[in-house]
C-alpha cells in the first residue's frame, strides 16, 4: 500500500475557498471543511483517471489542512497530483479570487440580494454567494478546458458537476463527437470568469444580471494579486503531462451567447481586444463558431487555440423549432453549433498541433456540410443527422419529475427520428412539440 500526505494550505483561505459543510445535501453527511475537502479531493483523484483503491483522509493541524491518500495506485501518478493541488491552492492561484472577494466586500457589492429570493426554485432558496474555484474536476488530467460564467448553487449541495444538466447535456455531445464514454472527465473541466456558488437561474438573467462582465474584470482579472482568472486559465490548459514540442496549449471554448449567459465572451472581448477579428464598424468579434489563437499573458510560452461556443445548456433553455434551421434560436442550428464545439474538443485530441481555423473547418463540414458552419446545417453521414435530430428531440422535450431531465433517452430519441415522416429532422410535424 502507498501513502501520500501533503499539507493543502492554511486553513484560514481554504475555509474562503472550498464550501461551508452545512450547505451541502444531508446525504453527504459533511460534518466540517474537512469533509468537504475529502469529497473533493477525491472526486479530482477519479476524474484524472488514477485508478486503484484509494482512500483520502484530510485532517486540521496547527492551523493547516493535511491530505494523506492512502491505497493501491501508481505513485508516480499521484506524486504529480499532488504537486498540482497544491500549486492550484497557493497564493499564486485559487487564492487570488479571495482577494477579489476582499476587494467587493470593500465596496459593498458582494451578493447584492443577500437574504431576498432570485428565482422560483426553492432548492435555492434566498441568494447565497460563496467562492468555488473548480472544485472536484480534474487536476492534471484534462484534454480541453471550457470557459463559462458562474457555477450553480446546485452544484454547491450536490457536491459534484456531473449531475448538474449542463454537465449531462455536454457529455452527451462529448460522446457523440466521438470522445470515449470513459474519457469524458477529461472534457469537462471549466474555469468561471465569476468564481462565486449561487443561485443557477436568477442571477445572471437579464434583467438580474448580478454578475456581470464588469465584475469579473473588476475583480478577479486585474494586477497580479487578483489576476485569478489568467492565472487559472495559465495553469490548467497546460498539464504537468503536456509534451514540450507540441506547438500549442490545450484548446479553451469560450461557453456563452447572446441569446444565453453571455458574460464569459464578453469577459474574452474586453480582455484580448488586440487579437480579436473587427466587423466593418472596427467592432471586436466574439460569434459562435469564430476560433483562433491568443496568449493568456503577453509573455506565455505558447499559443492557446480558442472557439467561441453557446453556452453547454443554451439549447435546452431557448432552443425551439422555427421555420428557419439557419437562424437562432432554431434547434437543428444549436445542435450542430454545439456538436461542432465537442468536435473541435475531439480533433485537437487526436492532433494537439493543427490550426484552429482548420480544426474549425473539419467540424463544420462534419456537422454543416461545409467549412464555415453558416446555413442550415447538413451532416453529409446519414448517422450524424441522425444523431443530430435525437439531441433536439432530447432537448425539446422535458419531464420535470422525480427531477428535471429529458422524456427521451438518446436510444429512444434516434428510434423516432428514424421513424419520422421526414426522417432526421426534429422539427418535421410528427415529432416536434405541439406547444414548446
Amino acid at each position: 500500500m502507498e501513502t501520500i500526505t501533503y499539507t493543502l494550505g492554511d486553513a484560514k483561505d481554504l475555509d474562503q475557498l472550498f464550501p461551508d459543510a452545512k450547505y451541502a445535501d444531508h446525504n453527504l453527511m459533511f460534518q466540517d471543511t474537512t469533509d468537504v475537502i475529502r469529497h473533493y479531493t477525491k472526486n479530482s483523484i477519479h476524474a484524472d483517471g488514477i485508478e486503484g483503491d484509494i482512500e483520502v483522509k484530510v485532517s486540521l493541524k496547527k492551523g493547516k489542512y493535511q491530505i494523506e491518500i492512502l491505497g493501491y495506485y501508481d505513485l508516480i501518478q499521484m506524486e504529480k497530483f499532488k504537486k498540482r493541488h497544491q500549486q492550484i491552492f497557493s497564493s499564486g492561484y485559487a487564492f487570488k479570487a479571495i482577494r477579489g472577494k476582499e476587494l467587493m466586500e470593500e465596496f459593498g457589492v458582494w451578493n447584492p440580494m443577500e437574504g431576498y429570493p432570485v428565482n422560483w426554485n426553492p432548492m435555492d432558496g434566498k441568494s447565497k454567494w460563496t467562492l468555488f474555484p473548480p472544485l472536484g474536476l480534474n487536476v492534471m488530467g484534462q484534454k480541453g478546458m471550457l470557459l463559462l460564467h458562474y457555477p450553480p448553487w446546485a452544484v454547491l449541495q450536490a457536491g459534484t458537476f456531473d449531475n448538474a444538466m449542463t454537465m449531462q447535456r455536454w457529455s452527451r455531445l462529448l460522446v457523440q463527437a466521438g470522445i470515449p464514454e470513459n474519457e469524458i472527465s477529461r472534457y469537462k473541466t471549466f474555469i468561471d470568469v465569476n468564481p462565486v456558488a449561487a443561485p443557477g437561474s436568477g442571477e445572471s438573467e437579464y434583467p438580474n444580471d448580478y454578475m456581470p462582465i464588469m465584475m469579473a474584470k473588476a475583480f478577479f482579472d486585474g494586477p497580479s494579486d487578483r489576476d485569478y482568472i489568467k492565472s487559472m486559465m495559465e495553469l490548467y490548459l497546460t498539464p504537468p503531462d503536456w509534451p514540450d514540442e507540441n506547438k500549442y496549449t490545450l484548446p479553451i471554448l469560450i461557453g456563452g451567447s447572446p441569446l444565453y449567459d453571455p458574460q464569459s465572451p464578453g469577459w474574452f472581448r474586453t480582455t484580448y481586444t488586440d487579437i480579436l477579428p473587427q466587423d466593418a464598424n472596427g467592432i471586436p468579434q466574439v460569434n459562435v463558431l469564430q476560433a483562433g489563437k491568443f496568449r493568456v499573458y503577453p509573455h506565455s510560452k505558447r499559443e492557446t487555440p480558442y472557439l467561441i461556443v453557446n453556452h453547454m445548456i443554451a439549447a435546452s433553455v431557448t432552443g425551439r423549432c422555427t421555420n428557419n434551421p439557419a437562424v437562432m434560436p432554431d434547434i437543428r442550428l444549436y445542435e450542430a453549433q454545439d456538436l461542432v464545439a465537442a468536435t473541435f474538443l475531439k480533433i485537437y485530441k487526436d492532433n494537439p498541433n493543427l490550426d484552429p481555423l482548420a480544426v474549425r473547418a473539419a467540424a463544420c463540414n462534419r456537422w454543416f456540410g461545409n467549412t464555415d458552419g453558416k446555413g442550415a446545417p447538413t451532416p453529409a453521414d446519414d448517422r450524424d443527422k441522425l444523431i443530430l435530430c435525437a439531441l433536439a428531440q432530447m432537448d425539446l422535450f422535458f419531464a420535470h419529475d422525480p427531477k428535471p431531465h429529458p422524456k427521451y433517452t438518446f436510444e429512444e430519441a434516434m428510434e423516432r427520428c428514424q421513424k419520422a415522416k421526414d426522417e432526421g429532422n426534429p422539427c418535421c410535424p410528427d415529432i416536434k412539440p405541439d406547444d414548446r
